[in-house]
């Protein structure tokens, strides 16, 4: 018997452990129902945004002290679920008539099927002190993990295009 677990304990251990150490993906996991429901989760952040759902904001992110959030102004770095949610927070109270559009997303799960990671471009459209806001193509990326069977955001960063004039900077 000891010579069974020496030999063949490692190959055991091998062989269910291949599917998170190998190059290939798991066999097991379907890639294509994980992107539909990572596509979904996006989707509901986004609208959760748009109608003040702090439920729903607080369902998709992570619950944890360690995740971070970069918003659009020069210091805002947001750590932490209660950073986050307390932002979360006075936006909804401070916009009005919010509409975000969506394109260019991009989607990527890891082999393991357990991280993921996005890119999209955002119209961000609101009210704010009685006046309208258009924000256009803001880029927004984020690291999603899935955990007990679920997705949760774990890492965003919204970005305002920057176009710099080269030849103003040359003179």
């Amino acid at each position: 018997m000891k010579r069974f677990a020496i030999i063949y304990l490692p190959v055991l251990l091998l062989v269910f452990t291949a599917c998170t150490t190998g190059a290939e993906k798991c066999p097991d996991i379907d890639f294509d129902q994980e992107m539909s429901e990572i596509r979904i989760l996006l989707e509901q952040y986004e609208l959760a945004r748009e109608c003040g759902d702090f439920t729903t904001v607080e369902r998709i992110w992570a619950p944890d002290t360690n995740i971070i959030l970069f918003g659009t102004e020069g210091e805002e770095q947001l750590a932490g679920i209660d950073a986050i949610l307390k932002a979360m927070k006075r936006q909804f109270s401070e916009f009005q008539n919010t509409f975000i559009n969506i394109s260019d997303q991009k989607i990527q799960i890891s082999k393991t099927g357990q991280t993921a990671w996005f890119s999209q471009v955002l119209d961000y459209n609101f009210i704010y002190q009685g006046n309208n806001v258009i924000f256009e193509d803001i880029r927004f990326t984020g690291v999603l993990e899935k955990r007990s069977g679920k997705w949760m955001m774990v890492q965003g960063h919204l970005s305002v295009p920057y176009e710099a004039d080269i030849g103003e900077r040359t003179k």
